[in-house]
């Protein structure tokens, strides 16, 4: 019954055996702990562990073994070493479920200790103790070769431990037993060592689907979907027929490499997708930013009654908060309360993600104070919310609140706090949060430290961003980003233009937001010449084309300088001229240089594109008040009475010990 999957039924058989006077054997228990191991019911096993003893089967072989995996299947490590200590003579089988149960917990070191043990008590080694020992090597030592966890007392990483063992099974002749190769092939794959994978794999007398998918999973984990699709070819063509992994395994090729296409073209060859195959191609399109063909899967997969599950829900969610797509959310909402699921922690998360991006932050707190369990990832999400919509003092009434339940507040969290403070140029609660940062152990967490270095330019101490920024073992591009910035915002262009350098010098490549924070720095210190160098270098050193942004800076740049032949060359030949920005930075440069025939043209463009903006009247006629023109300033100032454009009031911040308040000026 229980090699059939009827491990319930076995129980109940036991129990009415019992209830009838049979006395069970060892192979009664023995029979009764796999069910109880199928089933993780740790319980039972203990209650049956307790029968064992009274009957004086504890000793047995076979019963402890059998005892062993349920303990070790239900990762409770503490009771199977307790039983392990107790058996007299251990076999193989002891050991190798042992290496198993400690490498299910994340004990590789353990494991492997436990299988020199088996050496040194001699008991024989088999091609299942080795697999065994090769999975524990694959498990530990994910990534690239030398990674994973060390024996200190050796020096050994895992994928030394690995080579160790494949030349053991060379040396005890079990090349050819295909399920220890194919432990050889996950171990090597696992590790990064593609190279030793390929050999092993050249010289199998056989294969295997398992084989052929470990070689798919290997490519897949080095970035490398080409060489997965390869093996996928090559597969078929030898006349095996891919299994649901072999598409998972591809489909996970995909996201990793950003394969969209070939992901896609797997995809549709599938006959009957599987739910984890549905997950990982919504994955290839949400990861790739292609959020539009996420949705349109996703409603395809509900038209084929395919049923979601939390991932799936998670994704979409996702891809829907991006897009600002409010009654798709609202679907999706609905379809998670069809399946139960709209009080999974990761579906709340996404749905209150949705809902404030879109502008409904009661919404977002309609979903989380529906949560049962709430995490730190639910809080995250909501005072992300509260910020995505500028209720930046309602986000930090969460964040104490949060702490306040008992919750530890991760980098995320403080990431997101640190930016309100910064938003609202709170230097009095920024400094608190930094302190509360330090404490908690995360002031080297580079996210949290990007934040910190925003906060404390946009309060304006730039000289504590500036140490900060230095004393920070790991730096990004947004980090780099975030200092070059905050000088620019201070007016220390020299200073920015010598971090950019810096950044380059440093092996760090600058992006798009590196050249809008060192151009807006050199606009506005005057730094003409450097400005029109950085500018004319992104496309030739750094090829990053420039965007409408880059050449607003530039052109505010020149126009300051009263360069304006140069300003009237870039506004013929940049490709964005329907931009009423770009005219407002000419029109406002104009009036300064008194530059008219510019002027005229950059408000007539702005009178087209932003009919309603009041800037562009404001700015042409007090140029033409500047220059006694009174007349003309005149008729500019009718036109926007007739258009009925009313000037918007000023604005200031002012802070207060514990609050903000705002200054209108009405002017």
């Amino acid at each position: 019954m229980v090699r059939a999957g009827y491990e319930r039924q076995a129980l109940d058989t036991y129990h009415t055996m019992m209830l009838e006077g049979v006395k069970p054997s060892h192979i009664t228990f023995a029979t009764v702990f796999s069910a109880c191991g199928s089933l993780l019911d740790a319980e039972c096993g203990r209650r049956y562990h307790g029968v064992v003893i009274k009957l004086g089967l504890d000793s047995n072989i076979y019963v402890v073994n059998a005892l062993l995996c349920v303990y070790a299947k239900c990762g409770l490590t503490r009771d199977a070493l307790r039983v392990f200590s107790d058996i007299a003579e251990p076999n193989e089988v002891t050991f190798t479920t042992m290496m198993g149960g400690l490498t299910q917990t994340n004990q590789g070191r353990d494991a492997l200790e436990m299988f020199r043990l088996m050496f040194r008590k001699g008991i024989r080694v088999d091609s299942v103790s080795l697999s065994s020992v090769l999975n524990v090597c694959a498990k530990g030592g994910f990534g690239e070769r030398g990674d994973g966890f060390y024996d200190q007392n050796q020096s050994f990483s895992c994928y030394a431990q690995g080579e160790h063992i494949h030349a053991l099974s060379v040396k005890l002749g079990f090349e050819s037993d295909l399920h220890l190769s194919n432990s050889l092939l996950d171990m090597y794959s696992k590790t990064g060592d593609m190279d030793s994978s390929e050999k092993i794999f050249v010289n199998l007398s056989k294969h295997s689907v398992v084989s052929w998918n470990i070689m798919i999973a290997g490519y897949g984990n080095k970035y490398n979907s080409e060489k997965a699709a390869e093996y996928l070819q090559r597969m078929q063509c030898c006349g095996y027929e891919p299994d649901d992994v072999t598409y998972i395994n591809m489909l996970a090729a995909c996201v990793r490499s950003g394969d969209v296409g070939t992901g896609r073209q797997i995809f549709d060859c599938m006959p009957c997708p599987s739910l984890t195959s549905w997950n990982a191609i919504l994955s290839v399109y949400n990861q790739n930013a292609d959020h539009k063909e996420a949705v349109k899967l996703f409603r395809k997969m509900q038209f084929q009654c395919q049923h979601p599950d939390r991932t799936s829900l998670a994704i979409i969610l996702s891809s829907c908060a991006e897009l600002v797509l409010l009654e798709a959310g609202k679907q999706v909402h609905a379809a998670s309360m069809k399946f139960g699921l709209h009080n999974d922690v990761y579906v709340a998360s996404g749905l209150i993600n949705v809902y404030s991006k879109c502008g409904k932050i009661e919404l977002s707190k309609h979903v989380f104070n529906k949560v049962p369990e709430l995490d730190v990832v639910c809080w995250n999400s909501m005072i992300a919310g509260f910020s995505i919509n500028s209720l930046d003092n309602d986000a930090f009434s969460f964040f104490k609140l949060m702490r306040q339940f008992g919750f530890v507040p991760s980098e995320f969290s403080f990431a997101t706090i640190v930016s309100s403070c910064a938003k609202l140029s709170s230097l009095f609660q920024g400094e608190q949060i930094h302190a509360q940062i330090i404490k908690d152990g995360y002031v080297d967490d580079i996210f949290v430290g990007s934040s910190l270095i925003e906060m404390y330019c946009k309060c304006g101490d730039v000289g504590r961003a500036r140490c900060y920024f230095d004393t920070m073992p790991r730096k990004n591009t947004i980090t780099w980003n975030e200092m070059i910035h905050g000088y620019a915002q201070n007016g220390y262009g020299d200073e920015a233009v010598c971090l950019y350098k810096d950044m380059i010098s440093s092996g760090d490549k600058p992006d798009d937001i590196t050249f809008i924070a060192v151009l807006t720095a050199c606009s506005h210190s005057a730094l003409v010449d450097e400005g029109v160098q950085i500018f004319n270098s992104m496309v030739q050193n750094f090829a990053v084309v420039p965007k409408l942004d880059h050449y607003t800076c530039i052109i505010d740049c020149l126009s300051r300088a009263g360069r304006f032949h140069e300003v009237e060359a870039i506004l013929d030949a940049m490709p964005c001229k329907d931009d009423p920005i770009v005219w407002e930075v000419v029109l406002s440069s104009c009036r300064i240089h008194a530059n008219l025939s510019l002027a005229k043209r950059a408000a007539d463009e702005l009178f087209r594109l932003d009919p309603q903006n009041s800037a562009s009247y404001v700015l042409l006629a007090n140029m033409y008040s500047s220059m006694g023109r009174w007349d003309e300033a005149r008729v500019v100032r009718d036109l926007m009475s007739d258009n009925q454009i009313r000037k918007d009031p000023g604005y200031s911040w002012g802070e207060r010990k514990n609050d903000m308040q705002i200054n209108h000026s009405g002017k």
